[in-house]
């Protein structure tokens, strides 16, 4: 999600020197400022005015004040900016949606007017976790896949956890310029192009012949109401960041990724125990997910790849790429571990990243 390490610390105070109570509310002051470290203002002053206008819906800060689980993990405050942002694009609310056009205005009178008007509606946004599904870490996975091919180039079979809609399984239709060198599908209409820092990664075509992705509640994109949630996610103000989503909303309406209703470690477990053909890289990835997954279901996760990494060869590899904060949530890294009958199981981190992709620190 957003940056949370850079704003971990707001404890007794709140954004711009609030006060805060220590309810589950506090969560959307300290979204605030790391959407403010993040660099958009637009965000911040939304959760801010979210905040001292709460109680304008009773309900609704009820149920926050009630939250039961984590809500930094639980990204509580990102679920209600979402169904503001939803509020806005669909015109319910005509101050919210002046507010948004303009970027600038009445925060208070626009969320007062959405929250006493249409809690009903932002109750069911609290009601179901995020879904971003960005698009722009598909970059940090394709550097992944090109520094493994370089090792040992063969087709690729992906396996996702917590694929959203899947669209980052469609990632070897989407073209890449990474450090100056292009990769991918040379003539999709999708470009992703981070801001690099470090070496480049190996130049290594990249073939991926099968994808399959699981989700416990997946986006199906034939839904119109299903595609203005994810963009109802992408933050007021990053035009690009939402103009990736839209094409790759596109390209998966033409090739429609393949992703399953369940749980993470009871469908790992499923792929892992079919038969993986000789001479193709097993690669099981995941981005963001992690942080919503119980400890209980982690240490499932990685006791399913250490068994099935202890039963890969040279001629049937497998490898693990994620995209997810330390454990201090200062750095979003990605981490690879492979198991090829040599390399059996060493993680290595290969980049630093911005959470949302907008750069990459290369270390591979």
């Amino acid at each position: 999600m957003a940056n949370d390490g850079a704003a971990a610390a707001l404890s007794a105070q709140g954004a711009h020197g609030s006060p805060t109570s220590g309810k589950p509310r506090d969560a959307l002051l300290v979204q605030a400022a790391k959407a403010r470290q993040l660099g958009s203002a637009f965000v911040e002053q939304m959760l801010e005015a979210a905040w001292r206008q709460l109680d304008a819906a009773p309900v609704l800060a009820a149920r926050i004040d009630g939250w039961a689980l984590d809500p930094g993990q639980s990204a509580l405050a990102l679920r209600l900016n979402a169904g503001l942002h939803a509020l806005a694009r669909s015109g319910t609310c005509p101050r919210l949606s002046a507010l948004y056009e303009a970027g600038e205005g009445d925060f208070d009178g626009a969320v007062h007017e959405a929250l006493s008007l249409c809690e009903p509606i932002l109750l069911g946004w609290l009601d179901r976790p995020t879904q971003t599904n960005e698009v722009s870490r598909a970059a940090a996975f394709m550097a992944a896949l090109a520094h493994l091919g370089a090792g040992q180039n063969m087709p690729v079979e992906l396996l996702e956890l917590g694929a959203s809609a899947g669209l980052n399984l469609n990632l070897h239709r989407y073209r890449y310029r990474l450090c100056g060198q292009e990769y991918g599908a040379s003539d999709s209409s999708l470009s992703i192009v981070p801001r690099w820092l470090g070496g480049a990664p190996p130049l290594v075509p990249v073939s991926v012949i099968a994808a399959r992705g699981v989700d416990l509640a997946p986006v199906v994109l034939t839904n119109p109401a299903e595609c203005e949630r994810l963009m109802a996610y992408a933050w007021r103000g990053e035009t690009r960041r939402a103009r990736l989503l839209a094409k790759a909303i596109a390209i998966a309406h033409d090739h429609p990724p393949q992703v399953d209703r369940g749980a993470a470690g009871i469908w790992l477990a499923e792929r892992l125990s079919e038969p993986q053909p000789n001479g193709v890289r097993r690669v099981i990835m995941h981005s963001m997910v992690m942080q919503y997954v119980g400890a209980e279901e982690r240490r499932a996760i990685s006791a399913l790849m250490r068994l099935a990494g202890a039963g890969a060869s040279r001629n049937r590899p497998l490898a693990w790429v994620s995209f997810e904060w330390n454990p201090q949530r200062s750095d979003v890294l990605l981490r690879l571990t492979q198991w090829d009958g040599h390399d059996q199981g060493r993680p290595r981190v290969l980049a630093k990243t911005h959470p949302y992709g907008k750069w990459i620190d290369w270390l591979g």
